[in-house]
């Protein structure tokens, strides 16, 4: 579907892609995460138009569009910000693109209602002006607005970013199933991990101008591929020279484990002998901070109610070499 090939990006002396290869399947949930100034949103600008690289191609069903205008990509576009008319009604914003087509009045009137209602904006909501929407509708309207024109490829910059955590959550299974009921193909940006993992088909991790690991989210999080992809993807823990050796593990690398793969047993001699410092409480889960030698680890169990370890208590932690994932120790 799109197929970026050595995609090079400079701003003068800046390099900000190094060698960018990806290939977006058709229908496919794809998302471009790591933190800010990684290079995701350069990526995006490039597929879109908005910045000609300086080197490589890229490719739309096998077509160079390398050097195509922005406007005849058919690529929809969600800003973070929206980038809407907040003096339009909300119909006019939706119908802004048909109208640069220069559809029929008919056509563009059911096209736009049509949309809506697919994106759950009602007819009331269609004669607002823009401003008088709440942030959730209005992303509804941003959404709207790209998938009138039947876009082959939706592309989406941070769009629940403005966003509180509540709404995001819900907004976030609304685009999922929008995007699954729309079978369209979407590109994602974002630098929240938890959204990355909920949405995506797959995921490519950026860091620093160059793609650390592309593959899905269980790919990304239970076999990290780099160092950073380790750190980066949900919270884990660094084990001190004092646990390695003890696992018998190459001393030339650094070795990590996800919190959830630790197991603790109120039973002696199990592991390694630990004890609880402190706890979080979460709900469906614990955070146990446990002490172990001279490295506290962190620690998620779930939380059945009755099998709770208290600050103080002696615990055996259990770890299994094969949940480990290792990397070489690199300069600098």
């Amino acid at each position: 579907m799109i197929r970026l090939n050595n995609i090079f990006v400079k701003f003068g002396d800046f390099e900000a892609l190094k060698d960018i290869n990806i290939h977006v399947k058709e229908g496919e949930f794809f998302t471009f995460l790591g933190p800010s100034g990684c290079g995701k949103t350069t990526t995006l600008r490039t597929i879109t138009g908005f910045i000609e690289p300086s080197g490589g191609t890229v490719l739309m069903k096998g077509n160079d569009i390398t050097h195509v205008p922005i406007e005849k990509r058919n690529i929809g576009i969600v800003f973070q910000s929206y980038a809407l008319f907040p003096t339009m009604t909300v119909y006019d914003n939706i119908a802004f693109g048909l109208k640069i087509k220069k559809l029929p009045k008919p056509e563009i009137d059911s096209k736009v209602r049509e949309i809506a209602s697919k994106v759950d904006l009602s007819s009331e909501q269609l004669e607002k002006a823009v401003s008088q929407l709440s942030g959730g509708q209005q992303q509804r309207v941003a959404i709207a607005r790209a998938l009138v024109t039947n876009p082959a490829i939706i592309c989406m910059d941070e769009p629940l970013s403005n966003l509180d955590a509540k709404l995001r959550v819900q907004l976030r299974n609304e685009l999922k199933r929008m995007q699954r009921d729309f079978g369209i193909t979407a590109i994602y940006v974002t630098h929240d991990q938890e959204e990355a993992l909920t949405l995506s088909d797959r995921i490519a991790v950026f860091n620093k101008g160059v793609i650390e690991q592309i593959g899905t989210p269980n790919d990304i999080y239970n076999f990290s591929k780099t160092e950073f992809v380790a750190n980066f993807i949900g919270d884990i823990n660094k084990l001190k020279p004092e646990i390695s050796e003890s696992l018998n593990l190459p001393k030339n690398q650094n070795h990590f484990i996800r919190l959830e793969r630790i197991r603790v047993e109120r039973e002696k001699n199990l592991g390694f002998e630990g004890v609880i410092e402190s706890q979080e409480y979460y709900g469906l889960y614990i955070k146990y901070y446990i002490k172990v030698g001279e490295q506290i680890l962190k620690v998620i169990e779930k939380n059945d109610g009755v099998n709770i370890y208290n600050p103080g208590e002696n615990v055996s932690v259990i770890i299994n070499p094969s949940d480990i994932m290792s990397y070489d120790i690199t300069e600098g």
